[in-house]
């Protein structure tokens, strides 16, 4: 059985030996742990991820894709090695109506790159987050979220993005990918992406005073990024008093004439623990 990528699904099926060992490698897997993978597709990656001897979770939202790997796989099936799951993984209740995902696990995919920002909101900002993530995604958000500094100043430039994934992990770009890799070939380059030690560990203190701390910890990042040309404390007037930031900026010592792009994710934490 045979299937071709669907554009609607975003599907750029790998098929690069050397990539895959690329991913395996940065995924550092360990036999019989569990992993969650995201669009199997042909199930390159997962029969490199069952070799590892690690229990995998597929979700496969192509009912085409889900048939051959129901074939492929037959006996990884029956063993309970490798459970194929039918459905969108950004469906609310898919994991928990279907079944339990096992924990603590990592996630290791070559995800349809249309919905990287959501993938990586939920399964960082909601339990159960996993330990690590290794994915594929374009090279020009790789490079975003590892925000690497600019030869100019030394300095990185954040973004929503970058703040995003760092307060919960950290990332680390591992590899570019050319188009060749893949079949049907993407436009755009790809990168093999690494997000280590993912926790909530750095929202404690909000946390403690706002149980939905996580959810008010975005909600100003998102103002504070909401008119990139004005001035950090400006754009943060639209949620909070002018009168506590005026506190809050004294109390932290902070520049007057700071950008949000140039706050830290540790800046971001702090202030938010400030504001709650």
């Amino acid at each position: 059985m045979r299937i071709f990528a669907k554009k609607s699904l975003g599907q750029h099926f790998l098929n690069s030996k050397h990539v895959l060992e690329q991913i395996i490698s940065a995924g550092n897997i360990k036999s019989g742990e569990n992993i969650l993978e995201i669009g199997p597709g042909t199930g390159v990656l997962t029969e490199a991820l069952l070799k590892t001897g690690a229990k995998v979770v597929a979700v496969e939202k192509d009912i085409r894709a889900f048939e051959l790997l129901k074939e492929k796989f037959a006996n990884e099936i029956n063993s309970r090695q490798l459970k194929l799951v039918l459905g969108d993984i950004l469906e609310e209740n898919l994991l928990t109506s279907n079944f339990q995902l096992p924990t603590p696990y990592a996630l290791i995919a070559n995800i349809p790159y249309y919905i990287t920002g959501a993938i990586l909101e939920k399964f960082l900002e909601h339990e159960p987050r996993p330990n690590r993530m290794v994915l594929l995604v374009q090279k020009e958000v790789a490079d975003r979220i590892v925000a690497r500094p600019l030869q100019a100043t030394g300095k990185s430039k954040e973004s929503i993005l970058s703040i995003s994934v760092k307060v919960f992990g950290t990332p680390h770009f591992i590899a570019k990918v050319p188009p060749g890799a893949f079949t049907p070939p993407p436009t755009v380059d790809s990168a093999v992406l690494s997000i280590e030690n993912i926790s909530n560990t750095g929202f404690k203190s909000i946390l403690a005073k706002n149980p939905d701390g996580i959810s008010y910890f975005f909600k100003i990042v998102r103002a504070g990024f909401a008119h990139k040309r004005k001035l950090l404390k400006r754009n943060l007037e639209i949620v909070v008093k002018k009168e506590t930031l005026d506190e809050v900026w004294k109390n932290m010592g902070l520049n007057e004439k700071i950008r949000a792009e140039d706050f830290t994710p540790n800046d971001w934490l702090n202030l938010v623990t400030h504001l709650i």
